[in-house]
């Protein structure tokens, strides 16, 4: 009877609620006790072919609200009942809700008035901050990835995501991975510059931050790493035009970022890019988006065409005879949602009549869709479908949002040249003369949705108080007006002053997507600006506002004081202000070679042994090499050990140094470790990075700094195509740059058993 009972109450406290539970679920897939493969299958197992259309195709913004400008402005019922119908939606883009009540009523049709309750997936930009309005912009990425600090790189994705999915938003676009190799491609700034391991170390943290630690929690999205692959090296710089590379080449560099963004990242989103590669678009690569990304890597989210790139297929590639065609082969190779690409009527019925044909399988459908349906589940969407309201007015535009964004762009300005110690601004400067338009820009850089920042010109002002005399001067003017009369002006304010500095660069006309360059040099008129201002005797100092490498050979060789700013974020006027006057010591470094000419692209530092740069006309160095970045302080490297010196090619080994701060201020130093291959079966760069250390210290202060070298920083992709270690020589070096190197040491690998 005592048996009887405890049986009759575990059944009345565990097995009833559990089976009424069970029983209160419609359907298999609504059960969230199930797990998530369970779940894809029962759905697509009631899905009718029009409802598995649906969910690869996207919609826009302004097909399902009233929009102003480039946000939802209020929730349409009727137009928000035409789309989804109820069959429901793939996704929706280019929606911006202002409130994220207006997602959620988007969200309720889907879930209450379609016949299976498939929520809708919104999906926005988010390169450098959410691309809503009022949201919080730090740097671009190329600034980014200037401060070397991978911490600060996945805190800024978190506030991105933050901001994003307070705002029912689900998905960013972003980050953007590509190489970049050739400073002439506009959206050089997008990227986190031109090696592959910053570039690796920098997307990790980056889709971490964005991902968070479950994607259904509220400060978490999909993050889309793009443009895969190998986009950004396009012929002439050209966006969009052929890409040339080997697979070697892919795997070894190009490819090596988007892995570590999906395996050790986690990236549940993947953007094709528009371009080709050896005759192949990369939306019909088969080998890229299924046997590398889905075989090799093991990803598991879904891929995005990106905007217009199947039709691509049809009326540029010319590698498909018709929508049906253009839409058979990009399934098949493993795109799983269109872009805007074609009509909705057209991607329906082209999609149906491939089936018809056998052109596509229902195998490949039920692929396609599941790709986007387990998405949909990871994110928690089947089971919490709305966003809290209150979230907004608690993560939007906060004020440690901000302060991340000045600590962003104060670790990402580069003190590129600092003779006679121009820099800081000093005691004996009274009168500081700014000069240049662009003092005064507040452009953020591309996908910031028209929102500016604090200017050069406001911060130094705001910095300064009545503490230092400000005069502006613009210099030139638009289209040449009055421009012997500005420069005039120019000139002698800067005579009345103690001290110039001339702001140069790139405004947003010549700079971002579809902004590509014939020519890196300044224009005329920033040219006689700056020569004109040097010519005045006074000491100089010129800070770049731009978005790519500029060839400044004649600043780089006259103008004592240069500074890198980059496109610094809604915050970075007093970033900047802070780098000039000394309230902050500068530790970035350069993520991506400067030419000296267009003539040497591409120039970058982990180039291949026969890659000479050799010409009649022009010395075959960088005007500033990949890694420089100069601080108010001074560093010495001494005492290298490589620990054990000899390893198996399974092994790792331990790099240990000591760095001293021997200046009179605190800094921080950015140690570099590179690693050469001295003898090997392929071709290897002349240097490669393979790890890097921030490291703070004060005048005086020395510290201990470690590195490990693992099978992989010592692997290649051998002539079988197969990524091995090879026994031999190693060259082991650490410096401040790529171009100053400190210390160097050997590292002997063996096949067999260590010390054998």
């Amino acid at each position: 009877m005592r048996i009887s009972a405890i049986l009759a109450l575990f059944f009345l406290l565990i097995v009833l609620p559990a089976c009424t539970e069970q029983a209160s679920y419609r359907y298999p897939f609504q059960n969230p006790h199930l797990s998530i493969g369970k779940r894809v299958n029962d759905l697509i197992s009631r899905m009718t072919v029009t409802e598995k259309i649906k969910q690869l195709d996207m919609y826009h913004g302004y097909e399902v609200a009233h929009m102003q400008g480039h946000n939802a402005n209020t929730y349409s019922a009727q137009k928000t009942a035409q789309a989804l119908d109820s069959t429901g939606v793939g996704s929706v883009h280019d929606f911006y809700p202002l409130r994220p009540s207006i997602a959620n009523e988007i969200q309720r049709y889907a879930i209450t008035h379609t016949r299976l309750g498939i929520p809708v997936l919104f999906i926005e930009e988010g390169l450098h901050g959410y691309n809503g309005l009022h949201a919080t912009y730090f740097p671009v990425p190329l600034e980014l990835s200037s401060t070397w600090d991978t911490s600060l790189i996945r805190s800024v994705g978190h506030v991105i995501a933050s901001e994003a999915r307070a705002h029912g938003v689900d998905m960013v676009l972003s980050p953007v991975l590509g190489l970049a190799r050739d400073p002439r491609w506009g959206r050089t700034e997008e990227t986190y510059g031109e090696d592959p391991y910053l570039n690796g170390a920098a997307a990790v943290a980056m889709v971490r931050g964005l991902q968070g630690d479950t994607l259904a929690a509220s400060d978490a999205v999909i993050a889309e790493p793009k443009h895969f692959a190998m986009h950004s090296i396009p012929e002439a710089g050209s966006n969009t035009s052929p890409v040339s590379i080997g697979e070697r080449e892919a795997h070894s560099s190009f490819l090596y970022v988007f892995k570590k963004a999906v395996q050790q990242g986690g990236a549940k989103g993947i953007m094709a890019a528009y371009s080709e590669l050896d005759g192949i678009p990369c939306i019909d690569n088969k080998w890229l988006l299924t046997d590398v990304l889905r075989k090799q890597w093991g990803f598991r989210g879904f891929v995005l065409s990106d905007l217009g790139a199947i039709r691509m297929t049809l009326e540029d590639h010319r590698v498909a005879v018709d929508t049906a065609d253009a839409l058979a082969q990009a399934i098949k190779a493993g795109v799983n949602m269109q872009f805007y690409d074609f009509g909705h009527a057209s991607f329906q019925d082209a999609i149906k009549y491939d089936l018809k044909v056998g052109a596509l399988t229902s195998d490949d459908l039920n692929r396609a869709v599941a790709d986007v349906l387990r998405v949909k589940f990871m994110l928690g969407l089947f089971d919490h479908p709305y966003t809290d309201t209150s979230l907004a007015n608690q993560v939007y535009q906060t004020d440690a949002g901000k302060g991340l964004a000045l600590k962003a762009a104060q670790e990402g300005i580069i003190l590129l040249k600092n003779e006679k110690n121009v820099l800081p601004v000093n005691s004996a400067v009274h009168q500081l003369a700014v000069i240049g338009p662009l003092a005064k820009s507040t452009y953020l850089g591309d996908y910031s949705a028209g929102a500016t920042g604090i200017s050069i010109l406001k911060g130094l002002s705001e910095r300064t108080g009545d503490s230092l005399q400000i005069t502006y001067a613009a210099g030139y003017g638009k289209d040449g007006q009055d421009s012997a009369r500005l420069l005039a002006k120019a000139v002698e304010t800067s005579r009345r002053a103690d001290m110039a500095v001339v702001v140069l660069g790139e405004d947003e006309s010549v700079d971002g997507e579809g902004k590509d360059r014939a020519d890196l040099n300044l224009d005329d008129r920033q040219r006689k600006l700056i020569q004109a201002i040097y010519q005045t005797g006074k000491p100089v100092a010129v800070v770049l506002f731009n978005g790519r490498p500029l060839t400044i050979h004649w600043v780089a060789d006259h103008v004592p004081a240069i500074v890198e700013a980059w496109y610094p974020g809604e915050e970075g006027g007093l970033a900047i202000a802070d780098v000039l006057l000394g309230r902050v010591n500068p530790s970035a470094k350069l993520p991506i070679t400067f030419p000296r000419s267009v003539g040497q692209l591409p120039f970058y530092y982990d180039h291949k042994p026969t890659s000479w740069h050799r010409y009649v006309d022009q010395v075959n160095t960088p005007l500033f090499p990949f890694g420089q970045g100069l601080s108010y302080t001074t560093f010495v490297y001494s005492d290298l050990d490589i620990t054990p010196g000899k390893i198996a090619s399974s092994d790792t080994a331990n790099v240990n140094l000591r760095l001293k701060n021997t200046g009179n201020r605190a800094g921080t130093e950015v140690v570099q470790l590179y690693i050469r291959d001295i003898y090997s079966s392929v071709t290897t760069p002349v240097k490669a990075l393979k790890g890097f250390k921030r490291v703070r210290l004060q005048p005086g202060e020395s510290a201990q700094v470690n590195f490990k070298i693992t099978p992989e920083d010592l692997s290649l992709w051998n002539r079988a195509m197969k990524q091995v270690v090879e026994p031999g020589e190693f060259t082991v070096m650490v410096g401040t740059s790529s171009a100053d190197i400190r210390l160097k040491g050997s590292l002997w690998v063996t096949a067999n058993k260590k010390n054998e």
